[in-house]
């Protein structure tokens, strides 16, 4: 039988731990802010009538110069030159040191998020000149450009693995509320 004194500590007990269940979600939260490419320049998918001299790339968060990498790939999926990257703040940029023929390029990148997580991917650009008379190079549809075979939007699903754990917490939450109150109803009999 449970006296009116334990119903108190029952309903202060579940609610610590619907807090504490909360506050795990809370905390997970920072974990979906990873950096991502928020502009370029060349932009993803252009066709642009002059071959570009540099390669700029923005994101959301600061960068890490010593974790900066741009790669950028011609039609053949062989590296172009390019320059190290310049960090400044939330930009990287490349200098293209050699002049590019008429042809579809893809840039690839990997940079380290404020979190420590890495974030990847790339993009195709193309180059159409008029004044270049240089047959066209056509990308091949099954090799992936470097760094580490960047896909585009690749994050490494960071976001599922926090909804996961977040999720369990709640259902372990869940199961022990229901616990004690099934325990505490059956003393009552």
């Amino acid at each position: 039988m449970i006296t009116s004194t334990c119903r108190p500590a029952v309903v202060r007990l579940a609610a610590a731990l619907l807090a504490t269940g909360l506050a795990l979600l809370v905390a997970a939260t920072p974990a979906w802010a990873h950096n991502s490419l928020s502009s370029a320049s060349p932009a993803r998918e252009a066709t642009l009538s002059r071959a570009p001299t540099e390669i700029t790339l923005e994101f959301l968060a600061r960068l890490d110069p010593a974790f900066t990498t741009i790669v950028l790939t011609d039609g053949t999926k062989r590296r172009v030159p390019t320059g190290d990257p310049v960090v400044d703040g939330t930009k990287s940029t490349v200098q293209v040191t050699d002049t590019l023929p008429n042809g579809t390029y893809t840039v690839a990148y990997r940079v380290v998020s404020a979190d420590g997580h890495p974030v990847q991917g790339s993009y195709p650009f193309t180059v159409a000149d008029p004044a270049d008379r240089a047959a066209p190079t056509v990308a091949p549809t099954t090799a992936s450009a470097s760094p580490a075979a960047a896909t585009a939007g690749d994050d490494g699903g960071g976001r599922g693995t926090v909804l996961g754990v977040a999720g369990s917490a709640v259902v372990a939450l869940a199961v022990a509320v229901g616990a004690l109150w099934w325990r505490r109803r059956s003393l009552r009999r």
